[in-house]
Parts: structure tokens; sequence; C-alpha cells
């Protein structure tokens, strides 16, 4: 559910990655080999009907103690697959004309960098990317905005040894579910990759993924709700509203804007079909103001944004009104040059929450600048609060972040080190699960509050509560205690454990709102636990797990595997990392430890429409 950046991931959690995932479709196998891939590389999971209709794919086992994965293929079992062979590979190979109308030479087994090939996409690999053939070879390439079933034109960007990834040029023949995305910037912003497709088939494609995430590597038999199975795996849960569900954006201000492909085809530049980042040696640099979002793959060129279809009508006012301010002031407000590191505005955060008592919208604008000048965005901020009388609560605050030295101001994090206060008070409230939180500036949240609704009814149902208010519930990685705070008036007690210490203060204080006086909070890091842990705490009936994406320290699991609490409800962002952990928590593995749980259920939850990323609850049992 946090769904943070992480800059450089450990070795212990690039070992189930989505990236790491890649490689299990694109693996070129032959009977009886093993195939041995260092797991700081992508990495593939898909089906086998995804590369073949005939075949699936080989089990990777993971190992917490390095980073390397290996495979084995045999051709006599269910667990093998194949490209095709060598002479089919080389034979019927045909010209692909380029974008020029020029025939290319014919092309080989193992495509060039900026070589353009005719491929068919297959099904949609874990983050979204299309899991595509060659059509004249079979080498797989991944390529960004294909959609299972579409012929397309494809430029190689990347070369891997055994597989490309290609930037999309443009479509010969489309997927049936294909349609026209609504959004202006669909086709060069890097938020809403799946916008062409349509949501039904979005949904189809992402259940689809967890559920080979689970089967292949975390090494689960599963049956769909009403099988014979021991793990029941539920159909996802769909999202009631595919557009305006965020209630928080972050957008940069920079110099450079990064002009839209359909731009491009006006000037007669490369067709509109190509991706912003496959032309973007052809972009000439734009010396102006810019205030939206970071080009895909590009530090220091933004795309500029005047209406998001992602969040609030009024949040979109106030992002163009931000705009059309400081452009007019451009020569007072400076916006930051990523390259030079100078200029005074960085970041525009959005949030935007309820009052509980009568559900009126409240607005926080948080502008990140490089230095303390409040007198320069006084009449930013004058005009803000007159131009929006009708929100019942406008939050505007600066945060500054100070840059110590070259390499941390190259950083784009949009939370600055000092906040003040320049109108209003310094939180906003959401209400959720009938409870009324606290929402200050760096506060983790629940970007989709409706839906956050939904995933902490199932976590509770997975909970399975007694209803005597007699369990003890440990809630790791609690954030603000949002989970833990739904749950304390069912429970006896409830006990969260959370590194940032500004999210065990709101979680404090969001309880005390409440009147929820069977909480506590504890500040830690889950990744460097001692022997200590946990000893002063009572044990557990229930421990919910809610990790950020890398998933769970080796640490952590092997404490839980030695706990063997009766339940564990492990809420995942990141269904690749769910897997391998849910391997190692109910598995054998190599000796090092012995498996304690049983995996009852998988509910995936798409909490973010038009995205690749899905959410999932996963209910365990201890088998002792």
């Amino acid at each position: 559910m946090k769904h943070c950046s992480v800059v450089a991931a450990p070795s212990w959690a690039m070992a189930a990655t989505a990236k790491a995932a890649l490689a299990l479709g694109v693996c070129r196998q032959r009977p009886s080999t093993r195939f041995f891939f260092s797991s700081s590389s992508p990495f593939a999971l898909r089906t086998a009907t995804s590369l073949s209709s005939t075949s699936t794919f080989p089990y990777a086992k993971h190992h917490h103690n390095n980073t390397w994965a290996v495979m084995e293929a045999d051709h006599h079992s269910s667990q093998s697959f194949e490209l095709g062979n060598e002479a089919e590979d080389m034979q019927g190979l045909q010209s692909v004309p380029s974008s020029s109308g020029k025939a290319r030479d014919p092309v080989s087994y193992f495509p060039k960098r900026g070589q353009e090939l005719e491929l068919v996409c297959e099904s949609l690999a874990f983050k979204g990317k299309g899991v595509c053939k060659v059509k004249s070879t079979g080498f797989v390439v991944l390529c960004d905005r294909a959609l299972p079933g579409e012929t397309l034109v494809g430029r190689i960007v990347k070369k891997k040894g055994s597989y490309a990834e290609a930037c999309k040029l443009k479509t010969i023949s489309p997927h049936d579910n294909a349609i026209i995305p609504p959004c202006l910037y669909a086709g060069d912003c890097g938020g809403c990759k799946m916008q062409n497709l349509a949501y039904e088939a979005q949904i189809v494609a992402k259940q689809q993924q967890v559920y080979d995430l689970i089967l292949r590597v975390g090494n689960f038999k599963l049956t769909y709700v009403g099988g014979s199975s021991e793990t029941h795996f539920r159909p996802i849960v769909p999202c009631a509203s595919q557009y305006h569900y965020r209630n928080k954006m972050e957008f940069s201000f920079g110099v450079q804007r990064w002009k839209l492909s359909n731009e491009h085809s006006r000037m007669k530049e490369p067709p509109k079909e190509v991706a912003a980042h496959s032309v973007q040696d052809s972009l000439p640099d734009c010396e102006d103001f810019a205030l939206g979002l970071h080009a895909p793959g590009r530090f220091d060129k933004i795309l500029h944004i005047e209406k998001c279809l992602l969040q609030h009508d009024v949040a979109n006012q106030v992002l163009v009104t931000v705009h059309e301010f400081c452009q007019k002031h451009i020569r007072d407000v400076t916006a930051f040059n990523a390259r030079t590191h100078c200029g005074f505005l960085r970041h525009l955060m959005i949030r935007s929450g309820r009052d509980c008592q009568n559900g009126e919208l409240q607005l926080m604008v948080n502008v990140v600048t490089s230095d303390y000048e409040p007198d320069l965005l006084k009449p930013l901020v004058e005009h803000l609060v007159s131009k929006f009388p009708q929100v019942d609560l406008v939050v505007i605050l600066l945060q500054v972040s100070i840059l110590n030295n070259v390499t941390a101001s190259v950083g784009g994090s949009a939370v600055g080190e000092h906040e003040y206060l320049l109108h209003g008070v310094r939180t906003i409230t959401e209400c959720l699960r009938g409870l009324s939180f606290e929402i200050s500036a760096n506060s983790f949240f629940q970007t989709n509050t409706a839906q956050a609704e939904v995933l902490y009814k199932l976590v509770e149902e997975a909970c399975m509560l007694r209803g005597d208010c007699t369990e003890v519930v440990w809630d790791l990685f609690c954030g603000t205690g949002t989970i833990g705070l739904t749950l304390a008036k069912r429970i006896k007690h409830v006990y969260g454990y959370e590194i940032v210490p500004e999210a065990v203060a709101d979680a404090c204080r969001n309880a005390e709102r409440n009147n929820i006086h069977n909480a506590t909070f504890i500040q830690g890091d889950l990744n460097k636990l001692t022997a200590e842990f946990g000893r002063d705490l009572p044990s557990p009936d229930i421990v919910i797990i809610d990790p950020n994406r890398p998933g769970l320290h080796p640490k952590l699991t092997k404490f839980l595997t030695k706990l063997k609490a009766p339940r564990i409800v492990y809420v995942s962002c990141n269904p690749a990392t769910c897997a391998r952990d849910l391997d190692y928590l109910c598995h054998a593995e190599d000796g090092l430890a012995t498996g304690s749980y049983r995996l009852v259920s998988v509910q995936p939850v798409d909490m973010f429409p038009h995205t690749p990323h899905i959410e999932c609850v996963c209910a365990l049992e201890s088998l002792k």
C-alpha cells in the first residue's frame, strides 16, 4: 500500500522485483539446461500462454542470501517452454519498412538498437509492458503501450541479450479492447500506461498477473473460489471510479518544457504514436517555464500538465491558477533548473480531503522552494484564497529544501526540510471507515480514499475477528495507523510499528482524535530487527504486514516463521515481492527455514485504474 520510491533497492529485495520477473519470459531455453541470471537485471513473469500456447514457464527459485536466481528447464515436464529452434529462427526472415518507407536489411535473430521491427504483442507483463515477439523470428521484445493481440511496429531502444526493449512507433492492427485515451497527455505521460486499454480488459490482465506471480514465483497451487485446492484465488475487485480518484498529486517546476508527441506530428516530426522517449534526440531544448510531470526517463524536462484526469476537478483548477500566476511573474519567482541547480520554485503538491462533519471539500497546496522567501509567494497566496472561496479550507504551506551540496540538489524529492504555514492550518482531514484522520503535508495516506474503504474492509474480513474483543493485533509498517485504528474497536489492543517518526506522531494524534485508547504506536526499523524485538509485547493473535514495494526483509520473514502467529494478513502493493515472501513463509527453502504457514486466500484489488499497480490482500494461517 505504501507506494515509496526506492532509489537503490537492496539485494534481498531485487530477487523478486517486477524487473527481475521479466527474464522468465525471455530466457531462450533448451531441454535439461540450467540458466543463471543476475537478479539485478529485469525479469518477467508471465504464464506459458504469454509466449507459447502449449507451454508453461519454469519456476524461478529465489535465495535470500544472494542476488542470483536459477531456473531449470525440462521439456518432458509441464514447466518448460521453448521459443522455437534455431532452424526455424533463421527461416522466413523478411525486410521491415522503416518509418521513412525504405526497406531495411533482413533482420537477424538478435535485433540491433535503433532497428524497426514488426511485433506481435501476446500478453501484458507485470508493470504494464507488452510482451511481444518479433514476427519474423520469435525474439522476445518488451514494449510500452503495446496491447495483447496487437500487431505493431516498434523501434529497439535497449538490448538485454536474451530480450530487448522497444518503443511503439505505430499500430498495424489494433487490439479488440483498444480505446482512444481521453487524456491529452496519455501518449507522453508515464503515469497512466494502460489508458489505451478498456477498463474491463485492464482488470482481467491485472488479475492474471497476480495469479501468475503467486503460482510461479510463490510456487502455490491456486484455484478460484469454489475450487478444491487449499488456496483460494478470488476475482479482482475493480475500482468504481476510474478517474478523479487521487487525493494527492505532486508536480514539478522546470525551465525546459517537453513537447507533446502530437505537437511534433504537426511539425512533420515522427508520427504521433511515437512515445516521448523515442524522439527525445530530435526535440529542441525549450528554455521556458513549465509546471507538470517529469517526462519519462528525464530528470530535467517537464511535461506541462493543465489537467490531470486522476485528481479532483478543483485541484486541476488550482494547478492552472498556479501555472498562470507563476508564468506571469516569472522574473520574480523563477522555476528550478535541474541542470544548473538554480531557481526558486521546485515542486507543487496538491492534496484534497473533506470535512468529516459536512463533507465539504478541503484543499492543501504545498509549494516546495529552494529558499525561504515568503514575500515572493504572498501574491500567489492571496490570489489562491480569493480564487477558491467555495472550498471549505485552503491550507497553503511553504516547504524549503535546503541544498547542502550539488549531489543533494539533484534529487527530485517533493519533501522539504523546513515547513512554514502561509495560510490556514497545517492539516486537512479525511474520513475512512467511520474515523476522522488528520493529514499533514508529508503524511502517508491512501491516495484513493474511496477504494481504501474497500481495501480495509477486505483486510478486516481476512483477519477473521471473533467479535469478542479479545484479539491482540500487531500492525507492522503501520504508517499513520489507518488499518490498526479501523480495527481497534473490535479487538483488545493494536500495536503499530513504523520507521517514520512523523507517521508515528500522526498515528498517535489520530488515535486521540477518534477517542481510541487501545492503540500503541512504536517507532523502529523493521529491516534491522534485534533478538529483543517483540519480547516486551503480548503475543499476537493476528499480524498485519503492509510493506512498501521491496517487500519483507529476510530478517523479518525469518522472525515471522519462528513467531507462528495464528494468522497473518499480508497487504501488498507489489505482487512480485509478495509472492517471494509468501513462498518463504509457507515453504521450506534450501534448509533456511521450515514453512510455518498455509496460504488461505489471495484477493487482488485495483486501487489505481489505468496504471500497472496492483494491491492484494493475502490471508495465512499458522500450521502449528
